[in-house]
């Protein structure tokens, strides 16, 4: 899991101090922030160090989110860890997955700049549609958890969640596709969910147990 060459190394510990969470997306920092509050670990956000978002033009989660963490390393001077995460459905070959927020875009005839997740999770449900009433909704959230330090090394780790999709979208919980998303074995959305319950079992969670057990 190490960013530094084939050799294999032993995987770097992380002292309590300052950590770079390497996202502007208000939603996923809060999780995080929650996630590390055991740890002794201050987090502070890419936004309110004013760094700027990068081109995310990996074609693999652990790529975007290694792209993520290194350049909020160097930048800071700080370790950062970042999040590469996306939905992806089973009848779709995979789609959005590392295009989940692109689907979320608008575009000029849709409305303002930004995302919408509404029309993300509609153009998930129209494909869907157009394969017809039988298709398979089954689905499962991914998520890449990179954590590098200035000079260049770099961690990784990542979860999944299994689940399908409903529509129309359940509960203002959450963010991104978590209103349309039942996990495995759950009657409620992710979307509906009380938030301990959903960090107890979501994709980030099964990725951030993995991060525990490394390098704390």
């Amino acid at each position: 899991m190490s960013g530094e060459g084939d050799t294999p190394q032993a995987i770097r510990k992380l002292t309590p101090g300052k950590l770079v969470i390497a996202s502007h997306n208000e939603g996923k920092v809060a999780e995080i922030r929650e996630l590390l509050a055991p740890y002794g670990i201050e987090p502070v956000s890419a936004a309110e160090l004013d760094l700027p978002e990068p081109v995310e033009n990996g074609t693999t989660f652990v790529a975007n989110a290694e792209l993520k963490a290194m350049q909020a390393a160097d930048l800071s001077g700080l370790p950062a860890l970042a999040d590469d995460s996306g939905l992806c459905v089973e009848a779709l070959n995979g789609a959005p997955g590392v295009y989940t927020a692109d689907w979320a875009e608008r575009q000029p005839r849709e409305g303002p700049p930004g995302r919408d997740w509404y029309l993300a999770m509609g153009k998930v449900e129209g494909k869907l549609a157009e394969q017809g009433a039988d298709v398979s909704r089954s689905a499962h959230f991914a998520c890449t958890l990179a954590l590098a330090w200035p000079d260049g090394h770099v961690e990784w780790f990542e979860g999944r969640a299994e689940g399908h999709l409903v529509w129309p979208p359940r509960g203002k919980r959450g963010f991104g596709y978590d209103p349309v998303f039942v996990p495995e074995g759950e009657s409620e959305t992710f979307g509906e969910m009380d938030p301990a319950k959903k960090h107890a079992i979501s994709h980030r969670a099964d990725a951030f147990r993995q991060l525990v057990a490394a390098v704390f």
